[in-house]
């Protein structure tokens, strides 16, 4: 007589817990699991960026050294803030590849929002977006500072891997962090102009580069005002 006893595809109903997935994961597929042997052949930032918000804007300051691993020096003149939105700059730190996918998302969402709606993203908005981004892209390790302006006033944000967004006067983030914190809390004052708030936060950036090695080759700095955003790069000899 045939065996009726039903087969393990056959054998009842799935748990409904099979059925649902993650709601942290990354909607656009998963990322391969990265050894340390892989992730030292990845170009990254390192870096110390920095971000104040001042009586006429925020600045947005940044080194421009790239390395591989930590350890090798690969590129010496890259841009780590980049425009995405009229009036509003974000930072790059952490992998390259990563950081730039983030930007490059992002920018496209803030497009989308304005086409839909006829009218600019709030940096509140746009902060909370790059949150979530941050938490369920695959993006890598990023860390990235925004600095915006709109109606309500000038923003400073820092946006960490887990997609935690939080909203200061001023704020730092990179590997040199530590020792950029230290120049720019002794010479941070309430109400500075753009320009005060560029040489504080370029010596801010080269105290960093005297002791971490992620850091250094210059700096970038990004004016960011109600009219617009002015993205420029410097030697530190420049500016102190």
């Amino acid at each position: 007589m045939r065996d009726m006893t039903p087969g393990p595809e056959l054998s009842g109903p799935q748990a409904a817990d099979e059925f649902q997935s993650d709601p942290y994961a990354p909607e656009v597929g998963e990322l391969p699991e990265q050894s340390a042997q892989d992730s030292e052949k990845v170009n990254k930032t390192g870096t110390t960026t920095i971000g104040i918000s001042t009586s006429e804007g925020v600045v947005i300051a940044t080194d421009m050294r790239a390395s591989l691993g930590g350890r090798f020096v690969s590129n010496k003149n890259v841009q780590k803030v980049e425009q995405i939105h009229p009036t509003a700059a974000l930072t790059l730190v952490g992998s390259v590849g990563g950081a730039q996918s983030f930007i490059r998302t992002l920018r496209a969402e803030v497009n989308l929002y304005e086409a839909r709606r006829g009218e600019d993203i709030s940096m509140k908005a746009l902060s909370t977006l790059a949150g979530n981004f941050a938490r369920g892209g695959p993006f890598f390790a990023i860390n990235p500072i925004l600095g915006g302006v709109d109606d309500d006033g000038h923003h400073v944000y820092s946006i960490d891997p887990a997609g935690g967004v939080m909203k200061d006067d001023y704020t730092v983030t990179g590997s040199g962090l530590t020792v950029a914190y230290g120049t720019l809390e002794d010479r941070y004052e309430e109400d500075m102009t753009n320009e005060e708030a560029k040489e504080v936060a370029a010596a801010s950036i080269n105290a960093a580069a005297e002791r971490d090695t992620g850091s250094g080759n210059g700096i970038y700095l990004a004016d960011v005002t109600a009219e617009g955003v002015d993205i420029n790069g410097y030697d530190f000899d420049e500016l102190l």
